[in-house]
């Protein structure tokens, strides 16, 4: 397994193109062997609307071929909730990187302090954090790396949002994942309560 690899998690409720840009900005940015993307099975601080497995096989299709990527089941597979810092154990004893970075965004640095376990985590991965261009970071103690990736005005939550509305999602989602998407969408919409 190669000796730098960065691990980028989250929701991806679903996955859409800024996901993608940002994955190859840190791949090239950190200068990555391998990027582990990891779909969070139960994210213990926010509630998904597609289920675990569904996400897990959007993020497949949304990164499928591309062969420096890997898109890991760990977390949908455990049980109870996402924690990073099981999912950073979990990297460190199946590949033995020789640099593992957490990739994060400004945000999540600003509340890292509030994460489970955060000076293990700081033990297990350097974080390296994604700003936008001309974007600044508040001064913080928590050491981390700088990594500018391309402004994409972009959210899970805007995609749903107008699946909501019945408008396309047609370039805010990977082509080949969008039929997918829109399926799920449809078929979460017209079920009728039990």
């Amino acid at each position: 397994m190669p000796g730098r690899i960065g691990i980028l998690g989250g929701t991806f409720d679903p996955p859409h193109i800024g996901h993608l840009v940002v994955a190859q900005d840190a791949l090239e940015c950190l200068d990555l062997d391998r990027l582990i993307v990891v779909p969070a099975g139960r994210p213990p601080h926010r509630e998904a609307v597609l289920d675990p497995a569904t996400r897990l096989e959007f993020v497949r299709l949304a990164f499928d071929g591309d062969d420096r990527i890997v898109v890991s089941d760990v977390e949908v597979e455990r049980e109870g909730p996402s924690w990073t810092v099981d999912s950073l154990d979990w990297v460190h004893r199946e590949m033995s990187p020789e640099v593992l970075f957490l990739i994060v965004g400004a945000d999540q640095l600003r509340s890292f302090a509030e994460w489970r376990e955060p000076e293990r985590i700081l033990r297990l991965a350097r974080l390296a954090v994604m700003t936008r261009p001309g974007e600044e970071l508040k001064e913080t103690d928590v050491p981390h790396e700088v990594i500018e990736v391309t402004r994409v005005d972009l959210s899970s939550t805007r995609v749903r949002r107008r699946l909501e509305e019945g408008r396309s999602i047609r370039y805010m989602v990977p082509e080949r994942l969008r039929p997918a998407v829109e399926q799920a969408w449809s078929a979460r919409w017209t079920q009728s309560p039990a």
